[in-house]
């Protein structure tokens, strides 16, 4: 496992330097308005350090200004640096407030880069969602390696940020499913489609449910680039749609989950305990909303087997957890 360098993405901001000049870097500790300056990030590659120094340059050149967070003006806002580990592809997304720039100028200093995108964001808060996308070069998506498929990445997909640690993850989720070939597998939550995926050569069918459209693209077009014909993936709200699947009496046997650190609302437990799955894999990123999400899932009729912690972001204190619940009384 590498404890270092082993970030695919990252995402950067533009700030101010001590002489006026233009840096990128990351917030200061405890701070919202002031940005630190970096050399080299021990986390990224050597490429995706490279990738930022370059931009960096490319855009001082044009002499341009960062965005104020106190005063809420001004133009540069943040840069994200993608990789694929496995394909060597790269992808550079610029945030800015909008506004014209030198977009050929700025391609040109990065023209061995696969993808580059602009979005202009018109709001005030500090997020590199949303906004409006322009292609500057190359593909809009590039791909990347796991479990032995190929998947691809559009700009703001949802994609595990190290990826060998992703396989050990994903290797857990197959264990704790323990599929036969004849379940009936729901992946909720499943961003671009690699849990159901990953599952799918060993399942009668799976579905994916995904609030993101856009991820739901992804997730069908992974699924035909890998030739996996017994998965679907279905855009909407979680408990809209298990409410419309249970409707049909489509029953499922296992449920998969990986929601956001926020973890499941009360509801979304409740849909999925009516579901009755003889088994849950939860995957969380937050020990915190694991806990309580369990606990309810518990007081549901399930019982919480086992739960085994992944170190998926070295010198960090966040972890990954993949939990087993089976439904009472189920061997």
């Amino acid at each position: 496992m590498e404890q270092w360098r082993y970030r695919n993405k990252l995402e950067y901001s533009f700030g101010q330097g001590q002489e006026g000049e233009l840096i990128c870097g990351f917030h200061a500790p405890g701070s919202w308005s002031r940005i630190e300056s970096l050399e080299d990030c021990l986390l990224a590659s050597a490429r995706g350090n490279e990738l930022r120094t370059r931009a960096l340059e490319a855009l001082r050149a044009q002499d341009l200004r960062p965005y104020d967070r106190r005063e809420q003006n001004g133009f540069l806002r943040n840069l994200i640096v993608r990789e694929g580990v496995r394909t060597g592809q790269a992808q550079l997304r610029l945030v800015t407030s909008p506004g014209p720039f030198d977009t050929d100028a700025f391609t040109a200093a990065l023209e061995d880069v696969e993808s580059i995108i602009w979005t202009q964001a018109p709001g005030v808060a500090e997020t590199t969602r949303g906004g409006r996308d322009e292609l500057l070069s190359g593909t809009p998506a590039i791909e990347e390696e796991l479990c032995g498929m190929r998947f691809s990445l559009s700009s703001e997909a949802f994609f595990q940020t190290n990826t060998q640690m992703a396989e050990a993850l994903y290797g857990i989720v197959g264990e704790y499913a323990a599929l036969q070939g004849w379940e009936r597998v729901y992946d909720l939550c499943c961003g671009i489609g690699t849990i159901g995926l990953t599952l799918a050569p060993r399942a009668a069918e799976v579905t994916g449910v995904e609030i993101v459209p856009e991820a739901v693209e992804d997730a069908q077009r992974n699924a035909r680039a890998n030739e996996i014909a017994n998965a679907r993936f279905i855009p909407g709200d979680v408990r809209v749609v298990l409410k419309e699947l249970a409707a049909r009496a489509e029953r499922p046997d296992l449920i998969v989950v990986d929601p956001p650190r926020a973890g499941l609302s009360s509801k979304v437990v409740a849909r999925i305990a009516q579901a009755a799955p003889k088994r849950i894999v939860y995957v969380s990123c937050n020990p915190t909303t694991l806990a309580p999400n369990a606990a309810q899932l518990v007081e549901e009729g399930y019982r919480l087997v086992k739960v085994r912690v992944v170190d998926q972001f070295p010198q960090t204190p966040h972890i990954e957890c993949v939990a087993l619940l089976e439904r009472a009384g189920q061997s």
